[in-house]
């Protein structure tokens, strides 16, 4: 998801619409990184990030980490409202690659988890620790890279 936003953005886009209607619950790496390409898409004049059809469940873990802020879930006024079902009916799904080795994986988490504590000191303290594991595991992995 994050190399499609990236690519997205990078291509002038000024609103990405996630559905999370087939999403049972998110993990503080996807969060991280909706909060990430919200932050760099609402930068553009009129950017904006969308949710569609987030579940009670998935805006309160939202809500809980302060995402709502920089994102719009299930805006009321969005030009999709109503049309869900035949964009979804529309859609094709093209197999994403994973970030090539364990370093850029370990980035991409390490980022998701940064994005998360940058939101508030609330965040901060709760995410402290992995951020601290993973910048320690990156750095380790960099060194033995070198060697």
């Amino acid at each position: 998801m994050k190399a499609f936003g990236d690519e997205r953005i990078s291509a002038g886009e000024t609103r990405l619409v996630v559905d999370l209607g087939a999403c049972t619950g998110m993990d503080s790496t996807f969060m991280g990184t909706l909060g990430g390409m919200a932050t760099r898409i609402s930068a553009r004049p009129g950017g904006a990030l969308q949710i569609a059809d987030s579940g009670e469940r998935n805006r309160r873990s939202l809500e809980d980490l302060g995402l709502d802020f920089f994102m719009d879930i299930d805006p009321a006024d969005a030009p999709w409202r109503g049309r869900v079902d035949s964009i979804r009916s529309s859609l094709k799904c093209a197999a994403q690659k994973l970030p090539a080795g364990r370093i850029q994986r370990v980035e991409h988490v390490l980022e998701a988890h940064q994005n998360l504590a940058d939101v508030s000191d609330k965040n901060a303290k709760e995410f402290r620790g992995v951020v601290k594991l993973l910048g320690t595991e990156l750095e380790n992995k960099l060194k033995e890279q070198k060697l």
